[in-house]
C-alpha cells in the first residue's frame, strides 16, 4: 500500500511522482518539476495536455449536458459515428467508455454471429502475446499467462496461434470447425510493439473471407492516427468487419467504440448489449473535437513525419550496440527491444525528466501525443540514448 495513498487499492506499481498539470507535450509534478511526456497517458492524450480548442469545447459541453441516457436519441453520437465511419469505411458504431468494453462488445458480436449461424459453441482465434483487457472474457482472450494467473477458470472458446504465421492460423481453421472470427491487434501494444505484417493481414482477411469468419481488429492502442493513418490496418489496404477503439479517441476523456461493416452491423439488436456511460454527450464532444482538430492540424502527417524521424534516429544511434535487439513500430508508436529486462529504465527516464514506459519486460515503449515535434523528438534522443547505453553497460542479459 502506498504511504501517500493509503485509501486507494494497491493495484498499480506507481512511480513516486504526482503530476499536477500539463500543456502541450509537457507536464509538471506537484513539486514544480517539468517532464517531457513521451507516453501520452499510454496513447490516450492525442492532443497533448490542455489543448485550447479541446478545453473550450469541453467547457461549453459541461455547461450544456454531461450525461443523459441511451433511452434517448443523441445527435452527438450520430455526429461522431459519422466521422468514424467516413474515416474507416465501416458502417455503424456502438459507443462505450473503454477499450476493454469495446473488446467485450466485439466478443459478443462474434458469439452472436456464430449462434445466428447455428453454431452452439462458437470459437474465436486470438494471438500469442495479445492484450485485450482485464475483464474475465478479455483476459481469457489475452495471450499473457502472467496477467491471467490467479483468475481462473478462464472463459473457454478461444483458439490461440502465433503472430504473423498464417500457416498456424490455417491449421487452426482445419482443426476447429466452430471458429467464427479472428480477433487481433493490428500492432500489439502491451505485447511489445509487435506489428502484424501487412501481407499477413491481407492473408488473414482472405482466410476470413474463405471461411465466412469475422475479422475483428483491436485498434485500441494503434488507432486514431497513431501510426500516420487513421487506423493501422489501412497500411495493409484491407477492411475489417469489426474494429475496436478507445484510448486516443477522446484525448483523455474516456471514449470507446466498436465499428462494424456489412457482415456484422446487424448482429446486435435492442436488448443484446448496452452501457450506462457510453455515448454520453461529454464523451462524444471530446471524440468529435479530437477528430476535427486532428484533421485541421494535420496530425496524421505529423505522426508519420516525426515518428519516422525519431525511429530512424534511434536506429542510427543504437545500431550495433550490444544488447539492443530492434527498434520497431510505426508513426508515434515505437518500441526499443533490449535483450534483458529493463524495467529500471522507467524510473531512470523519469528522474531525467522523460515519461515513457517499459512493456513486455524488455521493450522501451514510446507513445507520445500526436502533436509531438522534432524538437521534442530531439529531447527524447538526448535523454534516452545515453540512458539505454549506460543501462546496458551496467547490466547483463
Amino acid at each position: 500500500m502506498s504511504a501517500s495513498m493509503p485509501h486507494v487499492m494497491n493495484t498499480y506499481g506507481r512511480l513516486p511522482v504526482a503530476l499536477s498539470h500539463g500543456r502541450g507535450c509537457e507536464v509538471w509534478d506537484t513539486r514544480g518539476r517539468r517532464y517531457l511526456d513521451a507516453l501520452g497517458g499510454i496513447a490516450v492524450n492525442t492532443l497533448g495536455h490542455a489543448h485550447p480548442k479541446l478545453v473550450e469545447a469541453l467547457q461549453t459541453q459541461i455547461g450544456q449536458l454531461i450525461h443523459c441516457s441511451n433511452y434517448y436519441e443523441s445527435p452527438l453520437q450520430e455526429q461522431l459515428a459519422t466521422l468514424l465511419c467516413e474515416r474507416s469505411g465501416l458502417d455503424v458504431a456502438f459507443f462505450c467508455s473503454t477499450g476493454l468494453e469495446a473488446n467485450e462488445a466485439a466478443l459478443k458480436i462474434a458469439r452472436k454471429f456464430g449462434h445466428d449461424k447455428g453454431i452452439e459453441r462458437p470459437e474465436i482465434i486470438v494471438l500469442d502475446k495479445a492484450f485485450h483487457g482485464r475483464s474475465i472474457a478479455t483476459l481469457s482472450a489475452t495471450g499473457n499467462v502472467k496477467v491471467q494467473e490467479g483468475f481462473g477458470p478462464l472463459v473457454e472458446g478461444f483458439v490461440r496461434v502465433p503472430l504473423n504465421d498464417i500457416g498456424a492460423m490455417r491449421d487452426a481453421a482445419d482443426t476447429h470447425p466452430n471458429v467464427v472470427a479472428v480477433m487481433l491487434e493490428t500492432i500489439q501494444g502491451e505485447g511489445g510493439i509487435r506489428p502484424a505484417q501487412w501481407d499477413y493481414l491481407r492473408q488473414v482477411r482472405q482466410l476470413c473471407d474463405e471461411r465466412g469468419w469475422l475479422l475483428m481488429l483491436d485498434e485500441v492502442q494503434c488507432g486514431i492516427g497513431r501510426t500516420g493513418k487513421w487506423f493501422a490496418y489501412q497500411w495493409a489496404g484491407i477492411q475489417p468487419d469489426v474494429m475496436q477503439l478507445a484510448k486516443g479517441l477522446g484525448s483523455g476523456v474516456p471514449v470507446g467504440a466498436v465499428l462494424a461493416g456489412p457482415k456484422a452491423r446487424n448482429v446486435l439488436g435492442p436488448g443484446n448489449h448496452g452501457t450506462t456511460f457510453g455515448g454520453n454527450p461529454l464523451a462524444m464532444r471530446a471524440g468529435i473535437e479530437t477528430l476535427q482538430i486532428m484533421t485541421t492540424d494535420g496530425l496524421l502527417e505529423n505522426a508519420s513525419s516525426v515518428g519516422g524521424y525519431l525511429k530512424s534516429a534511434l536506429q542510427t544511434a543504437l545500431d550495433g550496440l550490444p544488447g539492443v535487439k530492434e527498434v520497431r513500430g510505426e508513426g508515434l508508436m515505437l518500441g526499443i527491444e533490449l535483450d534483458r529486462p529493463c524495467g529500471a529504465i522507467l524510473t531512470r527516464a523519469m528522474e531525467a525528466g522523460l515519461l515513457l514506459s517499459v512493456t513486455a519486460d524488455s521493450v522501451v515503449r514510446l507513445l507520445p501525443p500526436l502533436i509531438f515535434s522534432r524538437e521534442n523528438a530531439d529531447e527524447v534522443l538526448s535523454i534516452l540514448v545515453p540512458l539505454i547505453k549506460n543501462f546496458l553497460s551496467e547490466t547483463q542479459a
